[in-house]
């Protein structure tokens, strides 16, 4: 029996001493488990820590987006092997977060070249281009086709237009690199891909270097027209001799010709624009044609010999807009450099149709369906029109619509019919009796003509003046028109009127 009870005994001290080592295995486990977190925890707050510094440094400097993202991505491989699942499931946040941010530079167009120049090396091949610049907000284009986009544009990095100091409208020249076999442009847009310009020979004629050193044009001082644009050539072409005396035309000025349909506009705009490159060579002319039939387009390149810009009705309204924008940074660039310029528009009531339809809605809509926002570019355009002090001059003379029976025609028309230093009126009821050149003379006239005429011709004119606003409009043309045929210049003319008391004296006599 004693031996049976010290077996048992030995048993139990067996037993306890099992369970202890036991339990002391399981602490030391439990201990080496704590000790092991506190390790981790460090190197997972540090992760965490750099995957924040790296979002923050995305939104400040995407350029180094990509490396930052290789860091994250090394570190998530690293120690996914420890923590597993958990790993895995960052490392596809991660990646669909970086797919995001990708989509997102995709849509905004912008690329990490946008500051930067196209490197070229010796064997690359190189072919010349020249165009316009079109500065957008985050890069520009030279137009090699005329004023529209064209997919024959060059794509101009942002870096080199600032550098350079370029300015929408400048006339450039340059070089593209020349495409090996299978080789992509490397400048694109969106998923729209051109060749870059890699090399800057000339702006607007001269050195790149001295394009920094240009005066902005609304630095320029504007004055008065001074200098007189003569409009009068051949003795039969009697549009120009009416307009040089009921309503003459200055360097600067800012003309409407206010037309109803068919009072026979686009013939005085071609006779304005002959007599311009007839008498006055040394400015550079420029037709500006919105909205406008093709065949009248092709009418006018055919009659004039100056630069004509067209977009016709048939192309959305942006074009309209793109081409008017253009053309008339192209003429501020010209007047920077002192050149005297003369623009045609044929219409500004187009243009502000073209505005209302393509300019974002501002929520202010005036009678006519007419949006608030849409007439401030149209009259950035008209406005444009100076004498520059000691410097060049632009002159601009569109034409504005009426009598449309659009209620949205006479609304632009007001807003610029107090604008222009010169107004020009045509008459319907004159063209339905075929009386051309179909000119209102009570209504039409410039202000301070007499800074444009001597002091004897003012007097002249002034008479003159008073002869034909004794008379209905109908029969003051007429009697204008007699009196112009019978003399073949307008000095002769106006000899005749200083010697005569009363022209209508002397018909009826």
């Amino acid at each position: 029996r004693e031996g049976g009870a010290d077996r048992r005994e030995g048993r139990d001290d067996s037993r306890d001493t099992r369970e202890a080592r036991q339990r002391e295995d399981r602490d030391d486990r439990n201990r080496d488990n704590r000790a092991d977190r506190d390790d981790r925890r460090p190197e997972r707050d540090q992760e965490d820590r750099s995957w924040d510094r790296g979002t923050d440094d995305d939104r400040h400097d995407r350029g180094d987006r990509g490396q930052d993202q290789g860091n994250r991505h090394g570190q998530g491989r690293q120690q996914g092997v420890s923590r597993g699942g958990d790993d895995d499931a960052g490392g596809r946040r991660g990646r669909n977060r970086n797919r995001n941010r990708d989509r997102k530079r995709r849509g905004q167009g912008g690329q990490d070249w946008n500051d930067t120049d196209v490197q070229i090396t010796e064997d690359d091949v190189l072919v010349p281009v020249a165009g316009i610049l079109d500065v957008l907000d985050n890069y520009g284009f030279v137009r090699t086709t005329g004023y529209l986009p064209g997919p024959n544009d060059v794509y101009v990095p942002l870096g080199m237009v600032k550098r350079h100091g370029l300015r929408k409208g400048d006339a450039v020249t340059g070089a593209v690199k020349a495409l090996r076999d299978g080789e992509q442009p490397s400048g694109h847009v969106g998923r729209q891909k051109y060749n870059a310009l890699v090399r800057l020979d000339s702006v607007n004629g001269a050195s790149p270097d001295d394009a920094l050193k240009r005066v902005e044009f609304h630095k320029l001082t504007p004055l008065y027209p001074q200098q007189r644009l003569r409009l009068e050539t051949e003795p039969h072409v009697l549009t120009t001799r009416v307009i040089d005396l009921i309503a003459p035309i200055g360097k600067g000025q800012r003309g409407l010709i206010v037309a109803p349909a068919k009072a026979g506009k686009t013939m005085v705009m071609q006779a304005i624009a002959n007599a311009i490159t007839t008498n006055n060579p040394e400015c550079h002319l420029m037709v500006v044609l919105v909205d406008e039939r093709p065949e009248e387009v092709t009418e006018m390149q055919r009659a004039v010999k100056g630069e004509v810009i067209s977009s016709t009705f048939d192309r959305p309204a942006e074009d309209h807009t793109t081409v008017a924008e253009l053309s008339i940074e192209r003429a501020k660039r010209l007047v920077e450099l002192g050149h005297d310029v003369v623009v045609l528009l044929d219409s500004i009531t187009k243009l502000g149709r073209a505005y209302n339809l393509s300019a974002p809605a501002s929520g202010r809509i005036l009678s006519g369906g007419v949006d608030s926002a849409a007439l401030y570019p149209p009259k950035k355009f008209f406005g444009a029109a100076r004498n520059i002090e000691n410097g060049g001059s632009l002159t601009i003379l569109a034409t504005a619509l009426v009598e449309t029976g659009s209620k949205m025609d006479e609304v632009i028309f007001e807003e610029f019919k107090g604008t222009g230093n010169m107004e020009l009126r045509l008459s319907r009821e004159l063209a339905n009796r075929r009386i051309f050149p179909a000119v209102d003379v009570n209504a039409s006239g410039t202000r301070r003509e007499e800074i444009l005429l001597a002091s004897e011709e003012l007097k002249i004119m002034w008479k003159l003046r008073r002869v034909l606003a004794a008379l209905d409009p109908t029969q003051a043309i007429e009697l204008l028109l007699d009196r112009v045929k019978k003399t073949k210049t307008n000095y002769e003319f106006l000899v005749q009127v200083q010697q005569t008391s009363s022209m209508r004296m002397e018909d009826q006599g």
